[in-house]
């Protein structure tokens, strides 16, 4: 679990965010969006909230990673420190503007309830459904949540096409530059 500490930010990880759902003109519902996290330092992103969610988001993370809000909010013991960090809900409405005006490369997703959920919780929560046609409730777990993970990122691979995404023009530096990626 990434601390503060002497980790240096890790280029291309992605930050996964679940958000209001919104439906394109001929196309189905999208209710959590991917990014690369240099897009939070975009200058119409709030800052410095954008910059500094940006070196939790980047620390000691492995190149490729997908990284879901609800694991910083895990990591922020529970989201007890965000006000320390910033304001992620504006920071990612910031970000979503950017995204429905072709500002930075996205990967827009329909996610069904469960796996939604399943980013939406930390990550070693469970979900619990209940499944009518059994009579009984499904509990899906943190190798559930590793599994939406993993197919989110074949869907990044694939919409990536071995090209790095683009994060927008006209990037601010990092919190911390001597340590920019």
């Amino acid at each position: 679990m990434p601390q503060h500490g002497p980790e240096q930010p890790t280029r291309e990880v992605y930050l996964l965010f679940a958000h209001e759902a919104y439906y394109p003109v001929g196309a189905q519902e999208i209710n959590t969006s991917l990014v690369a996290a240099a897009s939070l330092l975009h200058p119409r992103v709030r800052q410095p909230d954008g910059a500094r969610i940006y070196d939790r988001l980047t620390r000691g993370r492995r190149p490729g990673e997908i990284v879901p809000l609800s694991t910083l909010t895990h990591e922020l013991g529970g989201g007890a420190l965000w006000p320390e960090v910033g304001d992620w809900e504006a920071v990612t409405a910031d970000v979503l503007q950017l995204i429905g005006g072709q500002e930075c490369d996205a990967l827009s997703l329909g996610l069904p309830d469960i796996a939604r959920a399943l980013v939406c919780c930390g990550p070693y929560s469970e979900v619990r459904a209940y499944d009518p046609a059994a009579g009984r409730y499904q509990v899906y777990g943190p190798a559930d949540r590793i599994e939406v993970l993993a197919e989110i990122g074949r869907q990044l691979a694939w919409a990536e096409a071995g090209c790095a995404w683009w994060p927008g023009n006209g990037l601010l530096a990092p919190v911390n530059p001597e340590e920019a990626t």
